[in-house]
């Protein structure tokens, strides 16, 4: 017989299935709550409010979609070029983004909330010191300073279009066109120009 999930994962996935299919501003309590089978009073006890769970949630859900990420982009065999590697990171984060689209709304979200309430900037802070190696990890970055601060300006790159793309659809960008601009970066950083 299987353990229990305890109340606070059972809110935790039952604010992530609710952010799923509601606007998060109709994500409330109740609904959480009853998504979960968890008594009310058990969001204040294991998280201290509701917008403090939604973050909580938006913070793992967005772990589990590098994880995702990470999946996709390590079909990759061992010694492929990491340009591929890349492409193949970045075009799962895209593919994927439709099925994350409620999420990455409750991401800019909580990226307001934070600027007045510290729990919810405290439990992004964290997600990100967390992202930010994961990412180098995963883009095969390195995981010295200067590979994780890569990661952290990958990471920046990917939620900035993330929001972009929620604004209009015509804004994504997929892996290809991502690679050409980043080529054109690097060229022009070593001075190569276009």
């Amino acid at each position: 017989m299987s353990p229990q999930p305890s109340n606070r994962t059972a809110l935790l996935e039952g604010a992530l299935r609710c952010l799923a299919r509601m606007p998060v501003d109709q994500v409330s309590a109740r609904a959480v709550a009853a998504e979960s089978g968890a008594n009310l009073a058990s969001i204040g006890y294991h998280f201290g409010s509701k917008d403090a769970l939604v973050t909580a949630a938006v913070v793992a859900g967005l772990d589990r979609w590098l994880d995702e990420i990470a999946t996709r982009a390590s079909v990759v065999r061992a010694g492929a070029d990491p340009a591929d590697r890349f492409r193949r990171a970045v075009d799962a984060a895209d593919a994927s983004r439709g099925e994350h689209e409620g999420l990455a709304r409750a991401y800019v979200v909580a990226l307001g909330r934070a600027q007045h309430d510290p729990v919810v900037a405290e439990r992004l802070i964290d997600g990100f010191r967390r992202t930010r190696p994961a990412v180098a990890s995963v883009l095969g970055l390195g995981a010295d300073d200067i590979g994780v601060d890569a990661g952290a300006l990958m990471h920046a790159m990917f939620t900035g279009l993330l929001v972009q793309s929620l604004l209009d659809e015509d804004l994504a960008l997929s892996g290809d066109r991502i690679a050409d601009a980043l080529q054109r970066i690097a060229d022009t950083l070593a001075g190569q120009g276009n």
